[in-house]
């Protein structure tokens, strides 16, 4: 059930209309709770049994933490419950493929023969998102920063609320259960502000991303005979296509929750401005970002033990979020390039701080040089994000790298993405807010609402599920 089909439309008008005739608070939690049970048996009823098991298990073991008897001992036994719970079945549905395969080339290269067959898994949607979610609940309930829920229907609702069920944005439970639990009108200011952002949402993904993917994809398929210039134009493609539609879901999924009464948290603030590369993660993914810094990074010992530990968490920490987005080589050398950008970051900072922008011509270009260059390094490591191996994104960078072929291919459509950017992103930097047009004369939202709906139907790219659904 994506986001941008007409069975998704006519599910959330349904469950809309039940939910505005609600009176109770109980009533809506329970609503809302069937819906999102609903929407997530459309895509596979049986791994609603997964989320169960993960939501009565983090249930428990919160409440058991809590408990002003449990001993230390005790506490932490139920915490390493929760956390085996959650990452045993990630484990298992995402990672066991990976990992026998990789023991399988390891004894094969020691000469010692295996079998071929292997335990073929589906990965269940969004299971990535949600176990991240009810781990961080768990974890933060042990440290003392959340008291537990003591009603399983608000907990299970927080679990499975299916506007950012299967791709985020990653939740916290000091945010997001406090208005599960509050009694909620939606005013016509939140209809009105989350009817835009799940229109600007179908726009990046339908018009925008769709269009750039359906470019992309020919280039990517044969790096190999591609000259350099047509790798460059298949590359600015994928990375905005690949932004356009994670930041398009985030919108709808914002939206959507928004015309419940509920506001989930920003997961995209203009990333391809930033001017470095630990910028560029305070903005790209803002909930996986920081999810992996206070529940990983800061569990490591942060940068509070001296630069060589400091540098090895920042490694480890990229390599796991790579892991984290699919059981892959590829997207293991692609968190561990980010890694290495942190460390060399780090590392020049310290010998260069960073000058504060005084607004004059000379600052001006310095901050769009640093963007211009953190823009090409995140480019580079797409290649090993969307390539389906090594072999095939080794081909991809050489070509590109060694300019083989030149130039040639190099096409106007290599820059229609900036100047889609430019509409998307510079207006609500420069304005300091992304609904700016709902402040704009009712002549003038009729326009742009009525261009972004002709643009819909007129424009839109071939239908494709959201890219981060995979993980």
């Amino acid at each position: 059930m994506n986001f941008d089909s007409p069975v998704f439309a006519l599910f959330l008008m349904t469950v809309l209309a039940v939910y505005y005739a609600l009176r109770s608070r109980r009533a809506q939690i329970a609503w809302l709770l069937l819906a999102s049970y609903c929407f997530y048996a459309g895509w596979d009823w049986r791994f609603c049994s997964l989320i169960a098991i993960s939501t009565i298990v983090d249930f428990v073991a919160a409440q058991r933490i809590a408990r002003t008897a449990a001993t230390d001992r005790v506490r932490r036994a139920w915490l390493l419950l929760s956390v085996a719970t959650n990452l045993g079945i990630l484990g298992f549905f995402k990672y066991f493929g990976f990992f026998v395969e990789s023991l399988r080339t390891l004894l094969s290269s020691a000469g010692i023969e295996t079998g071929t067959t292997t335990l073929s898994i589906l990965l269940p949607v969004g299971i990535s998102f949600y176990t991240f979610q009810t781990m961080g609940y768990t974890i933060d309930v042990y440290r003392g920063r959340l008291r537990p829920v003591t009603r399983l229907d608000v907990f299970a609702l927080y679990v499975s609320y299916f506007p950012q069920l299967v791709a985020g944005p990653i939740e916290r439970g000091e945010k997001l259960l406090p208005q599960i639990a509050a009694p909620r009108r939606v005013s016509a200011e939140q209809f009105a502000g989350g009817a835009w952002l799940i229109l600007l949402g179908l726009a990046k993904k339908v018009v925008l991303a769709d269009n750039f993917g359906a470019l992309a994809d020919p280039v990517f398929a044969d790096p190999a005979g591609a000259t350099a210039g047509r790798l460059l134009t298949g590359l600015y493609l994928f990375t905005f296509q690949i932004y356009f539609d994670f930041s398009g879901y985030s919108d709808i999924a914002r939206g959507v929750s928004r015309l419940l009464g509920i506001e989930l948290c920003e997961n995209f603030k203009q990333p391809y401005f930033a001017r470095n590369v630990a910028e560029f993660w305070r903005r790209w993914h803002v909930s996986l970002s920081s999810w992996l810094r206070d529940y990983l990074y800061v569990a490591l010992g942060g940068n509070r033990r001296g630069d060589l530990e400091t540098f090895r968490n920042l490694m480890l920490v990229m390599l796991l979020g790579g892991l984290w987005h699919g059981a892959s080589i590829t997207f293991v050398v692609w968190g561990g390039l980010h890694g290495s950008y942190l460390v060399a970051h780090r590392l020049l900072a310290r010998r260069r701080p960073a000058r504060a922008f005084d607004g004059s011509p000379a600052a001006w270009l310095r901050d769009a040089m640093c963007i211009v260059c953190v823009f090409h390094l995140v480019a580079l490591t797409w290649i090993f994000f969307r390539c389906p191996d090594l072999a095939s994104a080794w081909s991809y960078a050489h070509g590109l790298l060694t300019l083989r072929g030149g130039l040639d291919g190099l096409s106007v459509r290599s820059f229609l993405p900036f100047a889609a950017l430019l509409v998307t992103d510079v207006l609500p930097r420069w304005r300091g807010e992304e609904e700016y047009p709902l402040h704009w004369p009712w002549y003038g939202q009729t326009a742009i609402y009525s261009a972004l709906l002709f643009a819909l139907l007129l424009l839109g790219g071939p239908d494709a599920p959201f890219l981060y659904f995979q993980f």
